[in-house]
């Protein structure tokens, strides 16, 4: 079907079937790749254009219905003379944009409201961005960039010597508001051919496969496990058990099994059945009882009892401290699988060069991930190229290998580009989760409220394959007591195989879960002794100059109690508000909760290396090469930053180069928070680096100033000027390396597992409906110790990112494989779930990171789950053990509480809270 239409001001033919997705159109043979396919139904927003001037989701109109309209994508955008509108630079100005991967569809809700309206008011901004998911940013910096756009504030770039500490705005933006930015799914060539993966509709099965050959002889290839070189991989140099294709065993319902590999219509056209695959399932292991139960099926063969790993910290002597305490606060807290529910599903493709084979590809990790496909195909790591496209959205569920070993097996065998982008159902069966945990806690103090014993067991369900299931089962023995000195502990971790998803890395490695255990013991203590729930906080926490449970001494650097401090006003404002609120009788009740966290910044107790380069050719580019992947949380910009002030010279006149694996050096994962602290010391170590040897061409002194125009680099030192002729002296290269100091833990988890923490304390307000169980969050005040804010705008940013998921993890978000595998089954927050988050950020200066910073991506979210838990109690005197506290979950506790139903009135926090009834059900 022929269809004519006007796109983008001009008009336009098509020729193809009627029932074409108007956003595949646009994508596949309009060349207008700005507009992204996050779920190709509707739910996320992500593919949002102009239909007539109305807003609409690309992927639920087909071509059929365009004769005649007028398409308006991103790539319309622009003042007419090549710039940005308004708009966009006000988008850019607030740091709305992060990963990049909802920015089209957010700027064109937000232009159709703009059109009609130039200066809506914030609850007008949400409605018309309501249908546009974002998972990075919590929208708070959205909204404000909308309302603003009217009349955007320039961002003046920051002179030599002053850009740590700006609000300077991405260095990577322009290509994210223009719909320019390329994603896993942007760039396939036009001559690749195309995989679509089999998956197992079982948790546990055996399985045969049939005659292959007449799918062979309609494919380019069929690939199963015995194509695979090395079948397994994994995160951990000694677990590799997690097959590319299953070979005659599934363990876990959406596991590989089969890949065609063909046209791309013609792979697409092939449905499951038609694979010849016969199954025989076997009862699955779900869930940590059947796990751990005497009789339990093995989910790998060779690992007794299910057990993965366990280990944990001793301290002085727990049991025998817990007789001696004035007050005891036990509980038994539970968590859900949880979804990562980046916008971007995982994509990619590979091409064979020569005796090499390149991956492009959406990924956090790529040097992690150039020597995983290496040991699967069995080359050296120097036959692996890794290009890291933009990534749209990674939170750890893009450290594990997903598409990067199929399409690179495949380009290999058959020289041809090869690509696979997943589908949203897809990416949701096959990719890990955050770790279901079971945690049981005690905690005693003296009368004074001083903590004295801690006792914690956190057990974790890491799904059928190891991943990062080693790395959580470490991390949270280390933290379960919470940031409060404690004299005597004793934590453990564990974690057991299931026939469920792997479950991985999410955004705090099971710190979060075990902080909604500690911080609700916090509240049951301070409550027994009518003690404050933000004083008792206070009293204990940990300071510069105290020892953890691992004995290793804080030297400096330990904001806790400043965070806390920073908080007290707003805390009693809120208590205040809420005593008022709740005076008037109602259905409503609300309450106040907060909530603190510590989080050591990097790997546990292991080398944690990262190495950058900043460059100065004859020509005069001055360039950054950053092997540290910025997955929308800004370290492109923060390096930049970093590396200018460390040479001298403007940050605007940096060039970048990023993450590919044949351009620059490995800086590590982008994980556990540590770019900012590692990778940033090692720009500034680098930049550092390449200054001196301009000071010593030019025989000056170290304060001398430098400027650059062209190939001329003038060195000013005092009264003498030196200009250097950079055609002339050749390429200069500063290099920096930095691995932060850290031992070993020993068996009773004694040691220094990190060089620094981040610490934070969260307030929330609630309002919760007695009769229906919903909770809204009012506001969230978040007093974040991040060492130095290298960039404030990026640091809130990451905060209100991390605020608006742990909403959702305390309320929302509950993974069911094969029930909640879309993105209108799997809720997380929209922008009318998230609330008014105000960022107080707290600078206690880290000796050992770039300009004293730290890191903030993951403690954003970790104290506020618990925060709004305790703000629920406050209000109904129900205290959640089980999230996501759903509301017939909330429902059924409030009916079963008789405090509630003598009392409805709820206390002042710190006051005698009654019974703690625990929320279950369902």
């Amino acid at each position: 079907m022929k269809v004519a239409f006007t796109l983008n001001g001009r008009a336009a033919e098509w020729n193809g079937p009627p029932v074409t997705r108007l956003a595949s159109a646009l994508r596949d043979d309009l060349d207008l790749t700005g507009t992204k396919v996050g779920c190709d139904a509707g739910d996320c927003g992500a593919c949002t254009v102009l239909l007539d001037g109305r807003q609409t989701c690309a992927c639920l109109v087909a071509m059929g219905q365009v004769e005649g309209r007028r398409i308006e994508t991103v790539e319309s955008l622009g003042d007419g003379n090549g710039g940005l509108t308004s708009l966009q630079k006000s988008f850019l100005a607030h740091g709305a944009a992060q990963c990049g991967i909802c920015t089209s569809g957010m700027l064109m809700a937000a232009e159709e409201l703009l059109r009609r309206n130039a200066r809506p008011c914030r609850t007008e901004v949400e409605d018309a961005l309501g249908g546009v998911l974002c998972r990075c940013t919590g929208y708070s910096k959205i909204v404000d960039a909308v309302m603003a756009a009217a009349t955007p504030g320039p961002i003046a770039p920051p002179p030599a010597g002053a850009a740590v500490g700006a609000r300077l705005q991405r260095v990577d933006g322009v290509p994210k508001v223009t719909g320019r930015d390329l994603f896993g799914a942007d760039a396939v060539p036009a001559d690749a051919l195309w995989i679509r993966v089999v998956r197992s509709p079982h948790a546990r099965a055996r399985f045969e496969l049939g005659d292959l050959a007449p799918l062979r002889r309609r494919l380019a290839a069929v690939l199963t496990a015995a194509d695979v070189p090395f079948n397994g991989f994994g995160i951990y140099p000694d677990i590799k058990d997690q097959p590319v294709l299953a070979h005659g065993q599934v363990r876990y319902r959406g596991e590989a099994v089969v890949a065609l590999v063909g046209e791309r219509a013609t792979v697409l056209s092939i449905r499951d059945e038609e694979v010849p695959i016969a199954w025989t399932p076997e009862a699955p292991v779900f869930g940590l009882d059947a796990a751990t139960a005497a009789d339990a099926p093995l989910v790998q063969a060779d690992k007794p009892g299910n057990l993965l790993l366990n280990g944990g910290v001793r301290r002085g002597k727990a049991a025998e401290a817990f007789p001696d305490c004035a007050a005891v606060a036990e509980g038994v807290f539970e968590t859900a699988f949880v979804e990562h529910a980046y916008i971007e599903p995982e994509a990619g493709w590979a091409k064979r060069v020569g005796d090499r084979i390149e991956v492009h590809v959406t990924t956090q990790t790529p040097y992690m991930n150039r020597d995983e496909v290496a040991n699967v195909m069995r080359l050296r790591p120097e036959a692996v190229r890794i290009v890291p496209t933009a990534c749209g959205g990674g939170f750890g569920g893009k450290l594990d290998l997903s598409v990067h070993p199929l399409v690179a097996l495949a380009a290999w065998k058959l020289d041809r580009p090869v690509a696979c982008v997943y589908t949203r159902p897809e990416s949701m069966a096959a990719s890990t989760k955050r770790h279901p945990a079971r945690v049981t806690a005690k905690f005693g103090c003296d009368a004074e409220g001083k903590l004295l014993a801690c006792d914690v067991t956190a057990t974790f369900d890491t799904g059928a394959y190891a991943s990062w299931g080693p790395t959580v089962a470490n991390r949270v023995p280390v933290h379960a007591m919470g940031p409060y000195a404690i004299p005597n502990v004793r934590t453990w971790g564990e974690a057991f195989f299931t026939n469920c998803p792997p479950a991985g890395a999410f955004r705090g490695f099971g710190v979060p879960q075990a902080a909604i255990a500690h911080e609700a013991m916090m509240d049951a203590l301070a409550d027994k002794l009518s003690i404050d729930r933000l004083e008792f906080r206070h009293r204990n926490a940990l300071r510069a100059g105290d020892t953890t449970a691992t004995g290793q001494t804080l030297a400096h650097s330990a904001g806790l109690a400043q965070c806390l401090d920073a908080l007290r006003p707003h805390w009693k404002k809120a208590h205040d508000e809420v005593a008022a609120f709740n005076a008037k009788s109602g259905s409503r009740r609300r309450g106040v909760g907060i909530g603190c966290m510590w989080y050591g910044i990097g790997n546990t107790s292991m080398s944690n290396p990262s190495r950058m380069k900043v460059g100065l050719s004859p020509a005069g580019t001055l360039t950054l090469y950053s092997g540290a992947v910025d997955i929308g949380q800004g370290s492109n910009t923060i390096m930049t930053q970093i590396a200018a002030d460390a040479v001298g010279l403007p940050a605007a006149q940096f060039a970048l180069v990023s993450g590919d694996t044949d351009l620059t050096a490995d800086a590590g994962k982008t994980s556990a928070s540590r770019q900012t602290f590692v990778s940033g010391m090692a720009a500034e170590r680098a930049g550092r680096d390449l200054r001196q040897q301009i000071l010593r061409l030019a025989n000056a002194g170290a304060d001398a100033e430098l400027s650059l125009e062209g190939a001329r680099l003038t060195v000013r030192d005092g009264g003498e000027v030196r200009a250097i002729d950079l055609a002339s002296a050749g390429a200069l290269m500063g290099e920096g390396t930095f691995d932060p100091p850290t031992t070993p833990l020993d068996a009773d988890g004694q040691g220094v597992p990190y060089a620094t923490y981040a610490f934070a304390a969260q307030m929330a307000t609630v309002e919760v409906d007695i009769e229906l169980g919903t909770v809204k969050v009012l506001r969230v005040v978040a007093a974040h110790d991040v060492g130095k804010a290298i960039n404030p705008t990026l640091v809130e940013g990451q905060i209100q990112g991390g605020v608006a998921q742990g909403l959702g993890l305390a309320l929302m978000e509950e993974y069911l494989p094969g029930r909640t595998e879309n993105l209108h089954d799997y809720l997380i927050p929209t922008i009318g779930d998230v609330p008014d988050i105000e960022c107080i950020l707290i600078e206690d200066r880290e000796p050992l990171g770039p300009s004293g910073a730290k890191g903030v991506g993951e403690p954003g979210l970790v104290p506020t789950a618990p925060a709004i838990l305790g703000a629920v109690h406050h209000a109904t005197g129900v205290r959640a053990t089980r999230v996501p506290l759903l509301p017939h979950r909330l429902r059924e506790a409030i009916l079963n509480s008789s405090r509630f139903a003598q009392n409805p009135s709820p206390p002042r926090s710190g006051g005698e809270g009654g019974a703690h009834c625990e929320a279950m059900g369902g």
